[in-house]
């Protein structure tokens, strides 16, 4: 399934595998899908996917699915912290749309979403 949709004014190619899009009507509540930016000592792109209701930003990819965006970054690099992962702030960019991606693909393999996005 190929679509585009429109988040915050920018718009963003969306490819879901047909695995993916017969996994996603299949789905008895929402499934939000996060494109994570995060910048800290080096910058990473991950795509979380999480059920319930998703933020008043979000753009919807079919009938269960929601797409939003969201630049976070960490107050210090190394390892500090308990965990795998220091804890996550919202990263306030002027013109956040600027740094919103141009494509996401979803996939379903196994039981589990998976995905990347990224920029042309």
């Amino acid at each position: 399934m190929h679509q585009t949709i429109t988040l915050n004014r920018h718009p963003i190619d969306i490819e879901m595998t047909p695995d993916a899009h017969a996994a996603a009507e299949a789905l008895d509540q929402p499934l939000h899908v996060e494109m994570e930016l995060y910048f800290s000592c080096l910058i990473r792109k991950r795509l979380r996917f999480m059920p319930g209701q998703p933020g008043p930003d979000a753009a919807r990819i079919g009938n269960h699915l929601t797409l939003g965006f969201r630049p976070v970054m960490t107050a210090q690099c190394g390892k500090d912290y308990e965990g795998d992962e220091p804890p996550l702030t919202d990263f306030p960019i002027a013109q956040a749309d600027r740094f919103i991606p141009d494509w996401v693909r979803i996939d379903y393999r196994h039981g589990q979403w998976q995905g990347e996005f990224g920029y042309h």
